[in-house]
């Protein structure tokens, strides 16, 4: 699964034709976020500059224009994709991951679909791997080191 117009869920906007002829555009009421979904925004917005956009009725976390997070919290369940130079390989080995589709998946991205069983801790780390690859090096200098990835004990 990838991101692009064709994946217009909850959040699309539909026309619908009136008696008499007029046009209106209804807006489905919008599902509650899931507590993954909710968790992945909190830590994505967190960031200095980090901002929320809705491009193709999904969600895509930016920094300067630019997207470092794009996800989808819907019915079939939460997915999202970042940018992993260097974590990608650890990212594919979680269940349900794939490299992220139009393109992107040659470029370091992967799409990923936790689970309530999925480390908040590891999900943490790729966003924050994501936004470092993405953000301007001004902006990284300032948050310090990167964190370390969680080793279970």
């Amino acid at each position: 699964m990838g991101f692009g117009p064709g994946h217009l869920p909850h959040r699309a906007i539909f026309l619908a034709a009136h008696a008499g002829g007029i046009v209106t555009a209804m807006a489905p009421a919008k599902k509650k976020s899931s507590r993954i979904g909710e968790s992945i925004r909190k830590r994505a917005l967190a960031y200095p500059l980090a901002h929320e956009d809705f491009p193709w009725g999904e969600s895509a976390f930016k920094v300067k224009g630019k997207s470092f997070v794009f996800m989808s919290d819907g019915d079939d369940g939460v997915s999202f994709s970042v940018k992993l130079p260097a974590s990608r390989d650890l990212a594919l080995s979680l269940p349900g991951s794939e490299p992220t589709h139009y393109g992107l998946g040659s470029k370091g991205w992967v799409t990923i679909r936790p689970t309530s069983k999925t480390s908040a801790a590891v999900l943490h780390f790729l966003i924050d791997e994501s936004y470092r690859s993405i953000a301007p090096k001004k902006v990284v200098d300032a948050l310090g080191a990167p964190p370390r990835l969680p080793i279970p004990a």
